[in-house]
Parts: structure tokens; sequence; C-alpha cells
């Protein structure tokens, strides 16, 4: 049995000295996780690109109010009969033909029914929607890093705690052993203390088991490169006053209200539907377009030179007014219109129930974290009387009058307190965190002080 558990160790010792030794570690402030997961995070990045076409097509609809200008020119031969009026007749000859001609297109259109107009005010309401919408998930990912960098810190604690724990049981155990040779103290407590030491050696290794999941986790959500692990830096946990707490929850409710980014979006979203809505019913009206039109052509039937045939004796211009009055489209235009009815009810419906569920999260968010205050109290109250039971159950041990299992128990009772009392801090930090992200308040850019 010994050989084997020294074998154990040894692979156990020589796997962990390979996983150091083949991954990277990096120290990390949460600014620098933070920098570093918006320029990685891939919903972020195409929120960007999808930004620029957003920024073109309210370019496209401002420059749709000026006349459209096209250029062309064809050159061609034309093999076979050709048609020439020469006095008055028409001669059919069969001959080869080279031909070149030119235009010039202009068309401004002069009333659509404030079509244009409609789609440049749509077109800067959905810019303005995608900027709102990048800031929102800039909160989003902020907020998604620090549960994640919270939750690598707290499993840290958690380990150090275990280990704590453990070197205190070991001490013990060196304690109890003493006891047994002097005769004060029973073969069955020196067992049950290695019991207990073996088992605090097994919940150390799964505390750290799960730290380093979490930061292999940390570490995916930051898109690290391989075998690189962060190291967050540590926060000051010590609990300071919250601005958000002294306020009412209806105020609350109008902060989110006028903060929420998602909520800033989906109303720019409603109002560029509803001017979309109103560019399709200009389907419906007639369309007036101003247009000019020049022409010309060189022909190698005329002996004329290029240059006297293509600019001074065909060129041809036309301009006018072109007005069109729809009468029946095969219902083009109204499938056309009802769509847009139907996206912009859709939208409208998706900002109410956005709205109601900002009142639940700030809700919600406020009443957690008064929660996690009054947890964090009691867990310190705990944690101070679970110290002061097992220093007297120690002491009572000690002297003979106590026995082993009023010990085991308050040990137990003093690592289960410390845990409560690590975990309640960094629930209460975080849960400000919450409700500085329900509220539409978080901040990007922070202190390693304060979120």
């Amino acid at each position: 049995m010994n050989m084997k558990k020294f074998t154990f160790t040894l692979v156990f010792l020589v796997g962990s000295v390979w996983r150091l030794i083949a991954q990277d570690t990096i120290p990390l402030s949460f600014q620098e996780a933070v920098k570093i997961g918006l320029s990685q995070n891939i919903d972020y990045q195409k929120l960007l690109n999808q930004q620029e076409v957003l920024r073109m097509e309210r370019l496209n609809a401002q420059f749709n109010h000026l006349p459209r200008f096209n250029l062309a020119n064809d050159a061609f031969r034309q093999i076979g009969q050709q048609f020439q009026q020469v006095e008055g007749e028409l001669i059919v000859t069969n001959q080869v033909n080279n031909i070149i001609t030119g235009r010039i297109n202009a068309n401004m259109p002069i009333f659509n029914g404030l079509r244009r107009t409609n789609n440049t005010q749509a077109g800067k309401s959905f810019e303005d929607a995608g900027k709102n919408g990048i800031e929102r998930a800039k909160q989003e990912v902020m907020f998604n890093i620090a549960q994640q960098y919270l939750q690598v810190l707290l499993d840290e604690e958690l380990y150090k705690i275990s280990m704590e724990n453990l070197e205190n049981q070991k001490r013990q155990l060196e304690q109890i052993d003493g006891f047994v040779e002097a005769g004060l103290r029973t073969l069955s407590d020196l067992y049950n203390q290695k019991s207990e030491v073996a088992r605090l050696e097994v919940v150390a290794l799964n505390a750290k088991i799960q730290w380093e999941t979490d930061l292999w986790t940390l570490a995916e959500i930051l898109q690290l490169g391989p075998n690189v692990l962060p190291k967050p830096e540590s926060i000051d946990l010590e609990r300071k006053e919250s601005e958000w707490l002294n306020l009412p929850l209806e105020e609350l409710y109008l902060t989110a209200s006028s903060e929420r980014k998602d909520l800033r979006q989906i109303q720019q979203l409603e109002n560029a539907n509803k001017k979309m809505l109103a560019a399709a019913k200009a389907s419906y009206m007639p369309q007036l377009n101003a247009f000019f039109n020049y022409n010309t052509f060189f022909t190698t039937l005329d002996e004329r030179t290029f240059s006297n045939q293509f600019f001074t004796i065909f060129p041809q211009r036309s301009f006018g007014f072109s007005l069109t009055v729809p009468i029946f489209n095969n219902f083009e235009n109204r499938a056309f219109v009802t769509r847009s009815k139907m996206e912009f009810y859709n939208q409208q419906l998706d900002k109410t129930a956005l709205e109601r569920r900002i009142n639940q999260e700030v809700k919600l968010a406020y009443e957690n974290f008064k929660a996690a205050i009054k947890r964090e109290e009691a867990t310190q109250v705990q944690l101070a009387a679970a110290k002061e039971a097992q220093l007297a159950i120690s002491e009572r041990f000690r002297l003979g009058v106590s026995n082993f299992v009023d010990l085991a128990q308050a040990n137990q009772q003093l690592f289960t307190a410390q845990s409560d009392y690590a975990q309640a801090q960094f629930s209460l930090f975080f849960q400000e965190v919450i409700l500085r992200y329900a509220l539409g308040v978080l901040e990007v850019q922070i202190s390693n002080e304060s979120l």
C-alpha cells in the first residue's frame, strides 16, 4: 500500500510540474481582461462590422436626395444589311459597319411621397440603434468577464481556506499523536484525526481542480492563446456604501429607462421601422421625376470624321419630366406595405416586453443586493462565533474535558464559516455589479478598486 501511495504521489507531482512547464501564466487586472475580451469577442467584433454597413446605408439614404448621373458607351460591329437614307431613298447594302455610341443620363426625383425623407430618417435611426447595441454589448462582455473573474478569485480563496484548514488539522494530528504517546488520548482519536486529514486533502484537491477549471474557462472567454492561463489580480472586497441602495425603486426604474442601451436601441429600431412603413406607403402615390439624356454615335458608313460625327452632327439631347401613377402592380406595393407594418408592430411588442423585463431585472437585482448585505453581515457573525467556539473546544480537548467528536464538529463549523463568509463577500461584490448592469450604468473603463 505504501508503494502504491508513493507511486501515485510521484505521478501526481510529475503531472503538476509538467502542466506548469507546458502553460504560461500572465498577470491580468480586470481592466486588462475587459480590454482583451472586447478585442477577442467574436459577437462584439461582428457588431462593429455591422455598424459600418449601417453607416454606409445611412449615407446612401442621404445621397439619394441628389440626382443620379450615369455615363455609358458601346463599341460594336454590324455585318450584313445596312440601311441608309440618301436623297429620300432607302438604300440597302451589305457591308461591315463599325459603330461607337455614347450616352449621358441624369435622373432627379422631384416627388415620391416623401420616401427619400423617410428613408433618410430611418437610416439615421438604424445607425443610432447600432451604436446603442454596441454599447450594451460592451457592458455584456464586461459583465460576463466580471462574473468569471470573481469566480476565479473566489475559487482561489476557497482553496487557500482549504489548505489552511488542512495544515491546521495536520498540526492537530501531531498534537494528538503526542497525547496518545503520553497516554492522554486513545488510538481511536488518532485514527479519527488521520481520517479527517485524509478527507481534507481530498477537499483541498477538489478546490484546486475547481480553481483550475474556472481559470481555463476565463481563458476561453478571453480567447487567450493555447496553454496560456490568466492570473487575475486581487480586488478590494471591503464593503462600501452604495449610492443605489438609498434610492427608491421607482427612481431606479427611471434610471434604467434612461440608461439602458438595449432599450434605447429598441426605441431607435421602432422609430426606424415607423419611418420605413411611411416610406413603403409612398409606393401608393404618384412619382414625379426630372430627367436629362444626351446621346450620340459614330458610324463608318459615314465618311465624315469621328470628331465631326460624334460631337457635332449626331448628338441628341432630351430632357423633361416623367410622371408614374401606380394603378395595378399585382399587389407588390400592398405586400411591401404589409411587411413593413408587421415589422413595425413586432418592434413595438419587443419594446413592451423589454420594458417589462427591465423592471423585473432591476427589482430582482435590488432585492438580491440588499439580501447579499444581510448575508455578508450574518456570515461575519457566524465566522467570529465559530472561531471562538473552535478555540474554546480546542482548549477543552487539550485539557481532556471535551471529546474528539466535539472538536471535529467545531473544526468543520469553522471551515464552513470561513467558506460561507468568503462566498458572501464575493457575492455581495458581484451583486452590485449585477445591479449596475440591470440599470445600464456598468462602466467598461473601471479602476481595480471598484467595478
